[in-house]
């Protein structure tokens, strides 16, 4: 028996992470070059710092989801023939994932070599894209590859929702005071937010449902859904996590340029946190919403026909006759 033949089906890694990768990849590079854009696009140094500040989040998230994404097409490749230990899988990986994110840095470091800003902001990066590319080292490709999909349909439902946001806005209330602005500016926030995790559940669910026809060993169990619904919310605090540990410095020398600044920061962290968390729980809900209905109760079990006969009642004794009267007791009676 070969290596392959010992790997369970639900672990072996799904055949079309060559498209996925590709569409990471075009995320992560757009949002790599609209950063760079937007840096280098400003004319003093206090503009380029806050541009850097509010580009960096988004490029972490795009990092780790694309660094998962390239490890899953590269360990699909080295075990279409062979398994290979969890050890060895694990550092291809996350090596897979270190590579990217060098490249990914490359591209912000170079802006400027002698400011530590950038050089802060790259290894940031480097370091979401290892992240994601560990991750594709645990044995489910399956939940990995939805929780992807649901990632990148996340941006999408964003990048939707800002292009139509002054339509959106004046819907929500939005009018000449600026309390009325602010109020619609909470609600347009939680309406993205619970969009994108209604379409990371519902996309989860159906790349997990597609993907079960194709397997051998069937479907995954329910809490799996639930986990691959909640996974873009997971990956956007993990990435929120990372903006404010390893480019905190960037988020600090922002909040030096003025005390609007800073003010302006803190609430963009908290609602970033916010924002990933009603994604997280509303990915999960629809997800498993999306799979309960289509559980059927099971049918009640049949009698098994190996099983020995039950030993029939034995048949009641017939009662004995009763014996004709004798002629002398006849003729007694008759007297």
């Amino acid at each position: 028996m070969s290596a392959q033949d010992r790997t369970p089906d639900a672990e072996r890694p799904s055949s079309n992470g060559l498209l996925l990768a590709l569409a990471a990849l075009i995320w992560m590079t757009a949002m790599l070059w609209s950063a760079r854009a937007t840096i280098t696009g400003r004319a003093d140094a206090e503009m380029e710092v806050t541009s850097t500040a509010y580009a960096l989040p988004g490029a972490v998230t795009a990092a780790l989801v694309t660094g998962a994404a390239v490890a899953l097409a590269l360990i699909t490749l080295l075990t279409r023939r062979r398994d290979l230990g969890s050890t060895l899988r694990f550092a291809v990986t996350t090596g897979a994932g270190l590579a990217l994110g060098l490249l990914g840095a490359l591209t912000v470091i170079t802006i400027n070599t002698e400011g530590w800003i950038y050089a802060v902001v790259g290894g940031t990066i480097a370091a979401a894209a290892t992240i994601g590319g560990a991750l594709a080292g645990f044995r489910q490709p399956r939940v990995l590859t939805a929780v992807c999909w649901a990632a990148i349909g996340v941006f999408v439902v964003g990048f939707l929702l800002n292009i139509f946001q002054n339509p959106v806005l004046r819907a929500l209330g939005s009018g000449g005071s600026q309390a009325s602005q602010a109020n619609a500016a909470q609600w347009f926030t939680f309406l993205q937010s619970f969009l994108s995790g209604l379409a990371a559940g519902l996309i989860a669910y159906g790349v997990l449902r597609r993907s079960r026809r194709r397997a051998p060993a069937g479907d995954v169990s329910w809490p799996l859904y639930a986990l691959a619904g909640a996974g873009p919310g997971l990956l956007l605090t993990v990435g929120e996590g990372l903006t404010r540990t390893a480019g905190s410095r960037v988020l600090e020398l922002a909040g030096r340029v003025s005390e609007l600044e800073l003010t302006v920061q803190r609430m963009l962290s908290g609602a970033r946190f916010n924002s990933a968390l009603i994604v997280l729980f509303v990915g999960a809900i629809s997800a498993t919403i999306a799979v309960g209905r289509t559980i059927r109760p099971a049918a009640d079990a049949e009698p098994d026909s190996t099983a020995a006969p039950t030993p029939k009642a034995a048949p009641k004794a017939k009662a004995a006759p009763e014996a004709e009267p004798s002629a002398s007791a006849t003729s007694a009676t008759t007297e």
